[in-house]
């Protein structure tokens, strides 16, 4: 394979403030969320954060993405299929990927229009809140796949979000059917309880046939499944998902792989910022049963990430601190 994983998701810049809850309230924003905004009303909240707060860090984002290249600082190969425009962020999002190690064909596409961004408010108990515009991501299509090189990756990994777009869905139906002409294995996110709150019926469509790998938290999974209580909602998804990793912030996480429940333990850590846990978290997880590791292993491994990953401010670590994480485990 000449791809550990292939990604397919939003391409984002991130915006990122740490807030107050009064701020939250004032401006309307439903705090632990991620809310789809235009951009009229993004141009409205940044001149607030800004005059208020003012910006805390800039960069790449998007779930998706962050797992991806959460991969490709731990060593593994990957591409990651997304859209961006032939503006200043589109180029700072192609370069943040390229640094980082991730394949990606995006200035091929000389796609006209606006990158999509997300500001990220962060309040002082470390709860992340997202309002995002999507841009011109709201607009990949399965003619922005680059399907030869989702032929020759191991998993294909789908980013819950892009229920969120028709045209984005369509363009994972048609992934999802490439990838099973060629037994490449599928694995997707939920991304945020919202996109199980509102969306489920597209969610359903993503799943479609089935899922070898789904990634989710407890939140979302009771929210998708309408479950009372986790093992039911892990026993009504069980026909349709062969392994799911389910995390459960200060309990750690759970891998279900049939009848097999592995229980994975939380790494203690002072949270400053929760933004980008769960995606480095499935990252980890995924670069670690790509290259050999147990599903205990990828799970430490996980685990650690996902507690370093609070410790600081943003959605990213660097190449050292990925591969520091990596020694402790392998």
């Amino acid at each position: 394979m000449k791809y550990a994983v292939y990604g397919l998701g939003n391409a984002l810049v991130d915006q990122e403030f740490e807030v107050t809850d009064e701020f939250l309230a004032k401006n309307d924003i439903e705090k632990g969320l991620m809310t789809l905004i235009d951009e009229a009303r993004q141009h409205e909240l940044v001149a607030n954060l800004q005059h208020s707060f003012g910006l805390k860090k800039r960069t790449g984002g998007g779930s998706g993405a962050n797992s991806i290249v959460a991969i490709s600082q731990f060593g593994g190969k990957t591409f990651y299929a997304c859209k961006v425009a032939q503006d200043e962020a589109g180029e700072f999002y192609a370069s943040d990927l390229a640094k980082a190690g991730v394949k990606t064909r995006v200035n091929e596409l000389n796609a006209q229009g606006v990158t999509g961004k997300c500001l990220v408010m962060v309040t002082d108990d470390a709860e992340r809140t997202m309002n995002t515009f999507l841009g011109i991501t709201s607009d990949l299509s399965e003619h922005d796949l680059f399907l030869d090189e989702l032929k020759s990756a191991e998993y294909l990994y789908i980013e819950g979000y892009l229920v969120t777009s028709d045209v984005s869905r369509n363009a994972v139906m048609k992934a999802r059917q490439v990838a099973r002409d060629n037994n490449i294995k599928i694995a997707m996110t939920f991304s945020d309880p919202s996109m199980a709150k509102y969306f489920q019926a597209g969610l359903q469509e993503m799943i479609g046939d089935g899922l070898d790998l789904l990634f989710c938290n407890e939140e979302e999974l009771l929210t998708f499944t309408k479950a009372p209580d986790l093992i039911t909602a892990v026993q009504n998804l069980h026909p349709l998902v062969k392994k799911m990793v389910i995390t459960r912030g200060e309990k750690g996480a759970v891998v279900v792989n049939g009848d097999h429940h592995l229980e994975i333990a939380a790494v203690p850590a002072k949270a400053i910022d929760t933004n980008g846990a769960g995606d480095i978290f499935a990252g980890a997880f995924l670069y670690g049963i790509t290259h050999g590791l147990s599903d205990e292993q990828a799970g430490r491994l996980a685990s650690l990430s996902a507690s370093k990953m609070v410790s600081i401010y943003g959605a990213r670590l660097s190449t050292a601190e990925h591969q520091e994480i990596l020694k402790r485990v392998v």
